[in-house]
């Protein structure tokens, strides 16, 4: 990634993004989330590169720029919450648009990310159920959308969705998790008893 055009329309692949240039000046393009009008992406020329500014956990801040010499403190910002990335051509595409990405989380604070931090914290041996999920992730009315998040989880090695059950205990069914009872299976190799499609809440809930 080395053009102000192939930055932007990644920016512009997030949900709810928009382009906005608040500063009457073209070489300033910035990515705002539509939810709250925050910038998680900016863009501007500067040395002769098109440097992007994104925001950072602090604790990664300095993980980047350690990394890459072309990742510095944020330009005309905060340092400690924000990085500049210089596109020289020596970050891998896949890392700048991790950077892009993990920006784009920090700003929108996007309900599908609090249920997924959610769904981690489930014990490995445990179950919780999608009300459970959704009073952890800050909301205890959107177990529906626990639900809808669950079916599009990014990282299914990472995020184990298969601890999420019904309030009955009940499992997924044959549309999740790969095939038929896949659930139960990745269920009972953690050392969780499911009997007919049905794990005991009493005994397993975290």
């Amino acid at each position: 990634m080395k053009t102000r055009a192939q930055a932007l329309k990644y920016g512009l692949s997030f949900d709810g993004a928009y382009q906005d240039a608040p500063f009457h000046d073209n070489n300033w393009q910035l990515v705002r989330y539509r939810g709250n009008k925050k910038a998680f992406l900016w863009t501007y020329e500067k040395d002769g590169y098109i440097n992007l500014n994104v925001k950072v956990d602090p604790e990664k801040a300095y993980f980047w720029r350690k990394i890459y010499k072309s990742v510095i403190p944020g330009y005309h910002q905060n340092k400690e919450h924000w990085n500049t990335i210089i596109l020289d051509g020596t970050i891998p595409d896949k890392d700048i648009k991790t950077m892009i990405a993990e920006s784009y989380d920090i700003i929108s604070d996007s309900p599908s990310k609090r249920i997924y931090e959610a769904v981690k914290r489930i014990p490995k041996g445990k179950v919780a159920t999608y009300g459970q999920v959704a009073e952890m992730a800050g909301d205890k009315n959107m177990a529906r959308a626990v639900g809808n998040a669950l079916h599009k989880n990014p990282e299914p090695g990472v995020i184990p969705c298969h601890r999420v059950v019904n309030s009955k205990g009940q499992l997924a069914g044959e549309f999740a998790f790969g095939g038929a009872w896949k659930q139960g299976d990745l269920l009972r190799a953690e050392g969780v008893e499911v009997v007919n499609g049905r794990v005991d809440l009493k005994e397993f809930q975290m």
